[in-house]
């Protein structure tokens, strides 16, 4: 006990000085930042090509004489230059949460590479995302499906997990590679909420909720709870897991839906035996080979927000961390 009291202190104090440097940044943020015409949104364009050639610099410089060095060089920058004027590679990373906060980038990412997109291009996606609300999720891959037909090949890689929403956005893609222990599926529906209505009534205290519809509120909070309003819910989610199942369909018709529509989750081995992803790769390794013979151009799209809402974000990415560091 005494050691949390010690660690509750240390960690508020931890979070009041992280506070006040974040107040400082986002000051300095603010007077040295996004000027330029009053800028408010930009997209950033990144040569992934070149944060591979450093690394291989790097080593060819102490593997082999300076001139070898330099010829391979030479070769490489004349194959790749080839290369790039036929095919073009753009790359976009989501990584979500429980509402798919990164949809508003991605809308714009995406909008950006559909006015120079020609029908050699490919889109790769680098995935992770445990699911969450499903008009977001919806809303996120019916930004991936703009792609489909206008670039050559769509491809999502999942590094570590795509489960619920977060596969419904990674069926979309022409190809899915995912490393040998991500988590893939959990395709179902789920709803869940706390009931106070027998606290209240033991405290004598009345709850009103007035509706117009019978079923404008099938499950409350602090209501009483119908077998009616049960069956109303549980029909919904049918509706929804439905929908999901004929997305899947849609994208992916080769799967057995019926086997794996369950709610489970399989890792990266038993989602390639399943057919719910077509390669066992990582993202990095399928980049690297890509760098060789395309342009690699990761795109990210950045939005000025005010301090507060910079400070409130951060605060609570410090806050998740600080749990997370809690959990044994």
């Amino acid at each position: 006990m005494e050691f949390l009291q010690h660690y509750g202190l240390f960690l508020a104090k931890t979070i009041t000085v992280l506070i006040a440097v974040l107040v400082a940044a986002a000051a300095l943020s603010g007077l040295g930042s996004w000027t330029r015409g009053g800028t408010r949104e930009r997209l950033l364009v990144t040569p992934l090509n070149r944060h591979y050639d450093e690394f291989r610099h790097a080593l060819e410089s102490k593997l082999l004489n300076r001139k070898s060095a330099r010829r391979l060089a030479r070769q490489r920058a004349k194959a790749r230059k080839l290369a790039a004027a036929q095919r073009r590679v753009f790359v976009l990373d989501f990584d979500g949460d429980i509402h798919a906060s990164q949809v508003e980038s991605l809308r714009q990412e995406i909008s950006g590479i559909l006015t120079v997109a020609t029908p050699d291009d490919e889109v790769v996606v680098r995935l992770q995302s445990s699911g969450g609300l499903v008009p977001h999720y919806g809303l996120a891959a019916a930004e991936l499906a703009r792609l489909k037909n206008r670039i050559k090949q769509l491809t999502v890689c999942i590094d570590r997990i795509a489960a619920s929403g977060g596969y419904l956005m990674a069926c979309v893609g022409d190809r899915i590679l995912a490393s040998p222990f991500a988590m893939i599926g959990s395709i179902g529906v789920v709803a869940q909420l706390p009931n106070f209505h027998r606290l209240l009534k033991k405290h004598d205290i009345d709850y009103e909720l007035l509706t117009a519809g019978d079923y404008k509120r099938t499950l409350t909070l602090f209501g009483e709870n119908t077998e009616q309003g049960r069956q109303k819910l549980k029909e919904e989610l049918e509706d929804i897991h439905a929908l999901f199942k004929d997305h899947i369909r849609r994208f992916r018709p080769q799967l057995d839906i019926d086997r794996v529509a369950t709610g489970e989750y399989w890792l990266g081995e038993r989602a390639l035996d399943l057919g719910l992803v077509d390669e066992l790769r990582t993202s990095d390794d399928y980049l690297l080979e890509l760098s060789e013979k395309a342009q690699l151009l990761q795109l990210r799209y950045q939005q000025r927000q005010p301090i507060s809402k910079r400070l409130t974000l951060s605060l609570a990415s410090l806050l998740r961390e600080a749990r997370e560091q809690l959990l044994p």
